[in-house]
């Protein structure tokens, strides 16, 4: 028997981000059948009789079980209220819809510290992540801090994760703006300022935009932790742009993410000779990113299908004159980077879902667009 009522949603949600670790799909899929009231009494009440489940519930229920022992989580929410903190969850208001996406490995709950109100359902097209390697250059730090400002200038929430080097640049970048608030994603609770050399950044970054956790005070931002953190960052944002980034920097795991995600993936290219940027020139040579050398590109990562935030330059005349007018429509509305789903296209163009699969056949037929996942792409020219 739990200390606290199992039956307000809230609190379950609460307590699930304590037992489960971050993206843990299993759990997730339990919390979606049976709600997080009701899938918490289902825990408690397995966790005597597991050796009757099936395989693979009883592994689920074997694993997270002991996590019960000694669990209130009125705690971790009273500490979150002194933090004058507050909890963000799916049933409530100012849940980010966009992390939806990512189906059972969504959050179950975000704990979030701000001193005054900071949306995190961010519009369509009005949010950038901003991630890059920690031991950066001041090439990359310059660049990630101009662009951040020009983008907050105009209105841009800028996200990153709160770490030294390209994620603090970003932050000052954007905390030095006019505009949009700056959000960071923390990998531990939101009492733990981590890197401890940032606190001073993170506090600022708290009292004009966000520090966002989902897992509760307290909770030690392991190494796992922050690479499960990295899917957040992507899917709360329109796009992801990678500033500089070694070939094996986290960096691009948070891109990986959010080319899963079909967000568009930006990576801004270094000199060839410095190692710190031979991830984004990975990226860029195999088509996984695009290469952003201007804020004006990095804005354009972010735009909606059918909203260009900058001419694409040398673009050959006559691009649309062969096709007829609902082709040249459906072509018009896919974004010049990324990739986009049937529904968002045929509302970007103003056509029927079934015109628009019909003109992106005819338009795969003559080279112009390519399947990329669950969604369709331009096919560069």
């Amino acid at each position: 028997m739990l200390p606290f009522d199992v039956g307000d949603p809230v609190r379950a949600r609460a307590a699930w981000s304590r037992i489960a670790e971050p993206g843990d799909e299993h759990a997730g899929a339990v919390v979606r059948e049976l709600g997080p009231s009701g899938a918490l009494d289902w825990l408690c009440s397995s966790a005597a009789r597991a050796s009757g489940l099936a395989p693979p519930l009883r592994q689920l229920v074997e694993r997270l079980a002991p996590r019960l022992d000694g669990l209130d989580i009125r705690r971790e929410l009273e500490v979150l209220q002194r933090l004058g903190g507050h909890l963000v969850t799916p049933e409530g208001e100012g849940w980010p819809t966009a992390l939806d996406d990512l189906s059972v490995r969504a959050p179950f709950a975000l704990w979030v510290r701000a001193a005054a109100p900071c949306p995190l359902d961010l519009p369509r097209g009005r949010s950038l992540a901003i991630v890059g390697s920690r031991a950066s250059t001041r090439y990359g730090e310059t660049i990630a801090a101009e662009f951040a400002f020009a983008l907050a200038e105009e209105g841009l929430t800028v996200v990153s994760g709160g770490a030294y080097g390209i994620d603090a640049a970003a932050h000052r970048g954007a905390l030095a703006a006019r505009g949009a608030p700056t959000i960071a994603l923390l990998a531990g609770g939101v009492d733990r300022l981590y890197p401890a050399g940032n606190e001073a950044l993170l506090l600022q970054v708290a009292q004009t935009g966000a520090l966002v956790a989902e897992v509760p005070p307290g909770s030690v931002p392991g190494r796992h932790r922050f690479l499960a953190r990295n899917r957040l960052i992507a899917a709360l944002t329109s796009g992801t742009l990678v500033v500089e980034a070694a070939r094996r920097s986290g960096a691009l795991s948070t891109a990986n993410h959010a080319s899963d995600l079909l967000r568009p993936v930006g990576a801004v290219p270094g000199p060839v000779t410095s190692a710190a940027s031979s991830g984004c020139h990975w990226m860029i040579r195999e088509g996984q990113a695009v290469c952003v050398t201007t804020s004006a590109e990095a804005r354009e990562l972010a735009a909606p299908a059918g909203e260009f935030a900058a001419p694409l330059p040398g673009g050959p005349p006559g691009l649309l004159d062969d096709l007829d007018p609902v082709q040249a429509r459906v072509l018009d509305a896919l974004p010049l980077r990324a990739a986009a789903h049937v529904p968002s296209v045929a509302r970007a163009a103003g056509v029927s879902e079934a015109d628009a699969r019909s003109a992106l056949g005819l338009l795969e037929l003559a080279g112009r667009v390519r399947r990329r996942g669950d969604g369709w792409a331009r096919v560069a020219s």
